[in-house]
This record gives C-alpha cells, sequence and structure tokens, in this order.
C-alpha cells in the first residue's frame, strides 16, 4: 500500500495521473487542513473540476482508513445512496467518487418534511445493516472490526464537570450510570456506518441524495448508527420506517445510551484540546439540549 507524501495540488495530481488519467488537467480545489496534525485523521476530499471528489491520505494510518473504505463500497452493492465510484486504488491510496451537489443535513434539517426524510434514512440503514451486506463485505475486507473506542464514563464523568454548571455535574453522573446499565446487554452485530452524522449525508429538495464516509465502518449493532441524528421527530420517523421495513424492533433507550456517550466523548475531546464544539456552544449548553432530548423522547435516564 502506497500513499501520497502531502496534501497538494502537485501530489494529488501525480496520484490522478496513475488512478484516473482521463481527470488530470480539471481543476483541483483542496481542503482546509486544520486540525489534521494527528497522523490518524490525514485524509481528506478535494474536489476535481465540477464532477468529482478524490479522497486522498498522507499518513499510513489515514491510508488504512481509506483502502478500508475502497474495500467496502467495492463490495457494497444493493445499497440505495451510496456514492458512484469513479476509480479506487491502493497504489496509491485514493478513491475517485462521482459529485452529487446538495447540502448536508444540518443544513437542511428544518426544512425537511420528517417522514419523507425518514424514509429515506430507512431505506438506507435498512440495506445497510441486512445480514447479507455485512457477509459480502467481510467476503471482500476480512472481518469488519469493532466502532472507534469512545471516552468512557469513567473518563466523561472525572473530565467533563468542570466545563458543566454545578447543576449539571450529579445528572451527568446518573446518565452515565444509566447509559452503562443500557447498554452492559450486547446486541447481535450489523454492519454500520459507524458516523452517519449531517455532514456525512447530501441532501437536495428535502429528499437523500447520497451517503459519504465509509472509512469508518465496523460491526456494532444497528442502534448504534441511529446515535448522531440532530432531530427527535426525524429520529422517531426513521425508527417507525426501519422497523416496518425490517420487521426488526429497535431500543430508543439504546439509540439514546449511544447518542449520550457519542455526544459527551465530543464534548470532552474537543474542549479539553481547545477545539470549538461544531456549533460554537458550550458543553453546558449541549447537556441542556440532551435534557430536552430525553424528554421529547419519554426517556428517563
Amino acid at each position: 500500500m502506497e500513499w501520497i507524501a502531502e496534501c497538494s495540488v502537485e501530489a494529488l495530481t501525480e496520484a490522478l495521473r496513475v488512478v484516473a488519467p482521463e481527470l488530470v488537467g480539471l481543476p483541483i480545489t483542496l481542503p482546509d487542513l486544520v486540525g489534521r496534525d494527528d497522523p490518524l485523521w490525514r485524509s481528506s476530499s478535494a474536489a476535481v473540476g465540477e464532477g468529482f471528489v478524490a479522497k486522498l491520505a498522507w499518513s499510513a494510518p489515514a491510508a488504512r482508513r481509506l483502502a478500508h473504505e475502497i474495500g467496502v463500497l467495492t463490495a457494497l452493492s444493493g445499497v440505495p445512496f451510496l456514492p458512484e465510484v469513479v476509480a479506487g486504488s491502493t497504489e496509491p491510496v485514493l478513491l475517485v467518487t462521482r459529485r452529487v451537489p446538495g447540502e448536508s443535513l444540518f443544513a437542511v434539517v428544518d426544512s425537511v418534511d420528517r417522514d419523507h426524510a425518514g424514509s429515506d434514512l430507512a431505506r438506507f440503514l435498512r440495506a445497510l445493516h441486512d445480514p447479507a451486506t455485512r457477509e459480502r463485505v467481510e467476503q471482500a475486507t476480512g472481518a469488519l472490526p469493532p466502532p472507534r473506542v469512545e471516552a468512557s464514563t469513567e473518563q466523561v464523568r472525572a473530565g467533563l464537570g468542570r466545563w458543566l454548571r454545578p447543576d449539571q455535574r450529579a445528572t451527568i453522573a446518573t446518565w452515565c450510570d444509566w447509559a452503562d446499565a443500557v447498554l452492559a446487554t450486547r446486541l447481535e452485530a450489523a454492519l454500520v456506518h459507524a458516523d452517519l452524522h449531517g455532514d456525512n449525508q447530501v441532501w437536495r429538495d428535502g429528499r437523500l441524495r447520497l451517503v459519504v464516509d465509509f472509512e469508518t465502518v465496523s460491526a456494532a449493532e444497528p442502534e448504534y448508527d441511529l446515535r448522531a441524528f440532530p432531530d427527535v421527530e426525524l429520529l422517531t420517523a426513521t425508527v417507525r420506517h426501519y422497523e416496518r421495513l425490517s420487521g426488526r424492533a429497535l431500543s430508543i433507550d439504546r439509540i439514546m445510551a449511544w447518542h449520550l456517550r457519542a455526544t459527551l466523548d465530543d464534548a470532552l475531546w474537543r474542549t479539553e484540546a481547545g477545539v470549538p464544539l461544531p456549533d460554537h456552544r458550550t458543553p453546558a449548553e449541549w447537556v441542556d439540549d440532551l435534557a430536552t432530548r430525553f424528554a421529547a423522547l419519554d426517556v428517563h435516564p
């Protein structure tokens, strides 16, 4: 496996010359590299002309993740809303897909019809979580790993309190105890996207057009994939359609236990690293939002 030496127009052009020579000469727009100092995260996507996206890596750990994504996408037939792979290579590691115009779910979530949007997401997740999908991918890539390890509830209890209001600290401890209890029993694992937040979805005219970023595809329970949904109404619509399509009941408690862990992990590492939270609010405000979501879903941790 070979990866490019740096994230530059020159290096990407040379990789394209090997992997997709027909695209050489198109203008290249490179990404903002802020926060890419850790070798694990030295990968990103660049626009190639108006019609293509090239995903590149310039370190060994990032290249392994991208190579995993290439293998997964090659095997994921029959799943809707997948990127169209134009070219994929591990010598050098490079993935080129066709660009689909649209916006992030975060940008449009307040304007979409939740029932239609939930139906689209459920179609994607139902096909992705099908046991045959995992079997097909594992035949091509080997056994799927578990998802990335997030901060433990012990780390959250110990580290997050200094950035919360005094009245929130006991609440967080109670919530963490609840999440540990809910997730103590393991469920059968499926193939999961594992990073299905709004910026990894492309929406246009109120409908889902594309899901991107499959480098973290893992083996976990289906509820794990619903932990990053930004809107309670959209979550409940997706769960309703998923259960109708799959005949499998989903546990809202388990979804919200995973959501709690993911949210507090994000708040903890970003605040400790001095990185602003994605919406530029505070950890205390995020905890208030969690309480609101729990109440709206009638979940009582």
